[in-house]
């Protein structure tokens, strides 16, 4: 008798601790394709649910992505729950919104069978995230300084000081 290894993720070859763990079974538990999209694009299921069901299932997603930890990471922001059923995630560039796009079929087809709704949307938005300046050089910290405290300047005039080298 001849068994099968599969192996789902990123890597291209089997893993041997979950073959000799006989973790090599997993294809039983993969929906097939047409399966996967029935809850993508079926007919309208609108059974409500609440925030802290949402989350609870959110979660329950992100335990499966244990060999993935950057798309993890991007998936620990719980999305806010919008009007019409619309999950607004939002990630901080454009690498994790492709990461985001590349499982976003999945995710919806697996929240809307988890939560019985079809109507469920995922929408991503890139939000700018704001960075300082470093100062290195001591010109540079010198106007910084001087910018906080404009008494500053005086006291380098009156003392003659210099910061050039």
């Amino acid at each position: 008798m001849k068994k099968v290894i599969k192996k789902f993720g990123n890597s291209f070859t089997p893993s041997l601790k979950d073959a000799l763990e006989g973790k090599f079974n997993q294809e039983e538990k993969q929906e097939d394709a047409k399966e996967v999209m029935k809850y993508y694009i079926s007919e309208d299921l609108e059974e409500p649910f609440t925030q802290e069901q949402f989350e609870a299932k959110w979660t329950e997603f992100l335990s499966r992505l244990t060999d993935r930890p950057n798309l993890r990471t991007t998936l620990s922001n719980t999305p806010e729950l919008q009007p019409g059923y619309k999950l607004l995630l939002k990630i901080g560039n454009s690498v994790q919104d492709e990461d985001v796009r590349l499982i976003k079929p999945e995710l919806v087809s697996w929240l809307r069978k988890e939560l019985r709704n079809t109507r469920i949307e995922l929408l991503t938005q890139i939000e700018k995230q704001e960075t300082t300046r470093i100062i290195y050089s001591d010109t540079e910290r010198l106007q910084a300084m001087l910018e906080k405290n404009p008494d500053l300047k005086l006291l380098k005039q009156k003392f003659n000081l210099d910061f050039n080298p």
